[in-house]
């Protein structure tokens, strides 16, 4: 429990990457991450696109918000993953929605992507989850098919520099005994 609770408190959103290549074995592994992540019924409604091809890292950067901080971090990390969701799956039964909030992919996604970058910094790899994008537009450049949204883009690299942690609330601030 140590371990991971040092893990946790040393994660940072990295946007500036070392020029170093990531072996696809260890891409791999850390996919392995997603794999046994839980999910609603296990569903496992995620879908992730490893790109390495630096045209279309250029493709989807011109996709990003005005401003966005880790503009330069789509293109220059040397992965980019783009996490996918399958729609109409995750918090379904018998194809009926059946909780208050809807589709459940994006509750699915969250704990796949925290998986993901909590296994990269374990193998002291860097991430940063992108989401304020043209999703449209990265969606058609991506090829994502119909019944799947592209919700965020994750590049993957080498930390070339390691930010100070950000504050936090205290626990107590944040818990409620026995009702809120």
């Amino acid at each position: 429990m140590n371990d991971f609770m040092e893990l946790l408190k040393q994660r940072r959103s990295v946007r500036k990457y070392e020029e170093k290549d990531i072996p696809p074995e260890l891409v791999n592994q850390l996919l392995d991450a997603v794999k046994w992540t839980q999910s609603w019924a296990n569903t496992q409604c995620w879908e992730v696109v490893v790109i390495r091809d630096q045209t279309i890292k250029e493709q989807l950067q011109a996709t990003l918000a005005p401003k966005n901080p880790a503009t330069k971090a789509v293109v220059a990390a040397p992965v980019l993953l783009a996490i996918c969701g399958k729609l109409n799956s995750s918090g379904y039964y018998s194809g009926q929605v059946t909780t208050k909030f809807g589709d459940w992919f994006m509750f699915d996604l969250g704990l796949a992507t925290q998986s993901l970058c909590l296994a990269a910094a374990g193998m002291g790899l860097g991430t940063v989850v992108v989401g304020l994008f043209d999703h449209d537009r990265a969606k058609a450049v991506l090829n994502v098919p119909e019944g799947y949204e592209l919700v965020s883009l994750i590049p993957l690299g080498y930390p070339a520099k390691i930010s100070a942690p950000p504050s936090r609330r205290n626990i107590e601030e944040f818990i409620h005994l026995e009702k809120f």
